[in-house]
């Protein structure tokens, strides 16, 4: 049976009929992990097969691979640092929780950017990871190790974090799909805190469809977590089927400063939009640059709070160990906070947060969904990191905006620039709307079939 590029619901329903195995599906997997993996470098940690014991459930016998960044019981969790090189957790996170009670599996944690500080996966103590469409490229990040094992297909889907583009900007650079739903569907209980009032859990898959399944599973609300929301979830799933006809918003501040390559596919996209018979509105936001500084500030300010724990006494190795981006962000985020300051850099910064948050109230109540690219660049290679003091705020422009007002977004193969390289479209929707982004983001998938981008980049790992 051939399994090379299935679906999640592909090999539900292998699963179902009984045409294949759980164990042959683990071992597939594995197999592939141990060919490609030497080569890509994103997974940290593999899971031996006698140790993934499959229930029954929705997800029964499908393998995942999680981000190093969730608690996962039993199994080490490093964050991508030396700090917790070490750490086994003793206790689940709410998202693997939810997911190991459908019947998946863990296959195995994925690399990230150390502590989720970054763009590019470079900032990992553990080497970064590669570019499956360009081995001398950047997978993007923090999220780069879950994005990379989907796009090469050594798992069938990935969960991974979002603080400000972690989910989204890997996803376009890689070729798959990334969801970050609104802040607050999805439990942070036991994901280890980069920027608590911005961090959210979402998966990378191979197809929309596969999206909705696994926020069905880890979305609502979870008692251990304050600020998840007791908004009721949806059926995704089936909601992918309704025929939508929506008001699109594009706003030119996000159209300026992008590649030109990148831009034609854009444009491209809006004119499917419009013949599947959905309006184009131009609506105006708040410049994207804004949004950097905002998040620059508050996020450092959030890391400085969230990184004071390791002090190398509760867990983990101490302070010496943190590498130089962990601390620059603590550095600065203590001086933002500090006395005299405060006023002068959080609070403002907290105050243009809100001036965002009510542009997009504003916009939402003329348009349903707010289309725009994922990143304003292609994939880049690895080293650039360097250049760039601000390089992950600089990569994720495009993707701040949502994150600081906490509305979901979807990012979704587009087609390919002129280095042949994957494209991102991102679809943002209203607050705990992500049916809607959903539904046009399936629609769009079954008129272009994302110009061939996932079954190209899975073409180029073979068994």
């Amino acid at each position: 049976m051939q399994i090379l590029g299935k679906s999640i619901a592909d090999l539900q329903a292998l699963i179902g009929s009984r045409k294949i195995k759980v164990k042959e599906v683990q071992q597939y997997f594995l197999k592939r992990v141990r060919k490609y993996n030497p080569t890509l470098n994103a997974f940290l940690t593999v899971q031996d097969q006698d140790e993934m014991s499959p229930i029954n459930g929705v997800l029964a016998g499908i393998p995942f691979a999680v981000k190093d960044n969730f608690c996962t019981k039993g199994i080490r969790t490093t964050a991508s640092s030396c700090v917790l090189d070490q750490f086994i957790p003793p206790y689940e996170s709410t998202v693997t929780m939810r997911l190991l009670s459908a019947g998946a599996t863990i296959l195995g944690k994925t690399n990230m950017d150390a502590w989720a500080h970054g763009s590019s996966t470079e900032t990992s103590d553990y080497g970064p990871t590669k570019n499956p469409w360009d081995l001398t490229r950047s997978p993007g990040g923090s999220s780069g190790g879950s994005a990379a094992a989907v796009s090469a297909y050594l798992t069938p889907a990935a969960i991974g974090s979002e603080t400000a583009g972690s989910i989204r900007q890997p996803a376009a650079w890689t070729g798959v799909v990334g969801l970050k739903p609104s802040y607050g569907r999805v439990s942070r209980y036991g994901v280890i805190a980069m920027g608590s009032s911005f961090d959210c859990p979402g998966p990378l898959t191979l197809t929309v469809k596969d999206a909705a399944i696994l926020l069905g599973v880890i979305a609502g609300k979870d008692p251990f977590d304050g600020t998840s929301s007791n908004i009721p979830t949806a059926d995704y799933k089936t909601m992918l089927k309704a025929k939508k006809f929506l008001t699109i918003g594009i706003a030119k501040e996000y159209m300026e400063g992008m590649e030109e390559s990148l831009k034609l596919k854009i444009e491209e996209s809006l004119r499917i939009f419009q013949k599947l018979g959905h309006r184009i509105k131009t609506v105006s936001l708040l410049s994207p640059k804004y949004a950097i500084s905002v998040y620059t500030i508050i996020q450092r300010a959030e890391v400085s709070s969230n990184l004071a724990r390791y002090d190398g006494i509760r867990y983990g190795n101490d302070r010496t160990f943190f590498a130089a981006e962990a601390k620059r962000r603590t550095m600065l985020g203590a001086y933002t906070l500090s006395f005299g300051y405060y006023d002068a850099y959080y609070k403002k910064a907290q105050k243009v947060r809100t001036l965002i948050v009510e542009d997009f109230k504003r916009a939402f109540k003329d348009v349903d969904v707010i289309v725009a690219a994922s990143t304003p660049i292609s994939a880049l290679k690895l080293g650039e990191f360097a250049k760039y003091p601000f390089f992950g705020e600089l990569m994720d422009v495009l993707n701040e905006p949502a994150a600081i007002a906490g509305i979901p977004a979807i990012s979704v193969p587009c087609g390919q620039d002129k280095n042949g390289l994957p494209v991102g479209l991102q679809i943002m929707g209203n607050y705990f709307d992500e049916a809607t982004i959903l539904n046009l983001a399936f629609q769009f998938e079954k008129e272009t079939e994302f110009f061939g981008v996932i079954k190209k980049g899975i073409a180029r790992y073979q068994d």
